[in-house]
Formats: structure tokens, C-alpha cells, sequence
């Protein structure tokens, strides 16, 4: 993972939360174990890109309430992809890579704070 990517913003996720960390790890924890990327690569695959669309858009609020910042951006990505009508290999890749990462940045963030 680069140094200059920010898959979780600590500070700017507790400032959501009303600095209230625990509830913070909290949801943290529950997107963890709530959230995949599956239903939008299903949608892709069936070429349903209007339930990509949403499944996409749904992960990219997710990912802006929790201040994961670099999988909304990845996310904000694929959504206007898709407006446009296609995702492409690379972006799709981008996303699944990023999710993983974000994941793993996740898990740390509960190591230490939770």
C-alpha cells in the first residue's frame, strides 16, 4: 500500500461520531462484516449496470460516512463509469485492490483502537 494513500481517516471518522471512538470502531467493524464488493460485480457480470450503479453508490456512501477515503474515491470512479456505460478491467481491478486494502486498513484500526 503507498504511504500517501488514505484508506482510513481516524481523525475525520471520530469527528463524524462526535469523537466517540468506540462507536467509531464499531461501525467500522460493522461495514467489515457487512459490506462486500460482491453484489456490484455480480450486477457487472450480468451486465445489470443500473443495479451495479446503486450497489456502487451505496459503497461509496458507506465509504463517505466512515471517512474511508480513498475506497470512495474509487467507488465515486465506478459509479460515474457506469453512468457512462462501461467499467473497464482496470477500474474494476482498482476497486476490488482498493476494498481489499481498505479492509486490511480497517482491521489494524480496530487492532490498535478497539
Amino acid at each position: 500500500m503507498a504511504d500517501n494513500i488514505v484508506y482510513v481517516n481516524l481523525e475525520e471518522g471520530k469527528n463524524r461520531v462526535m469523537n466517540n471512538l468506540k462507536l467509531y470502531i464499531k461501525l467500522l467493524s460493522k461495514f467489515k462484516t457487512g459490506t462486500t464488493p460482491d453484489n456490484l460485480f455480480t450486477a457487472l457480470d450480468a451486465g445489470d449496470y443500473e443495479k451495479a450503479r446503486t450497489e456502487a453508490h451505496t459503497i461509496k456512501g458507506l465509504a463517505a460516512n466512515l471517512a474511508l477515503t480513498e475506497l470512495f474515491k474509487q467507488a465515486l470512479d465506478v459509479e460515474t463509469l457506469l453512468k457512462a456505460g462501461s467499467v473497464d478491467a482496470a477500474a474494476r481491478e482498482n476497486f476490488k485492490t482498493c476494498f481489499a486494502d481498505t479492509i486490511t486498513e480497517i482491521d489494524k484500526v480496530i487492532a490498535q483502537h478497539g
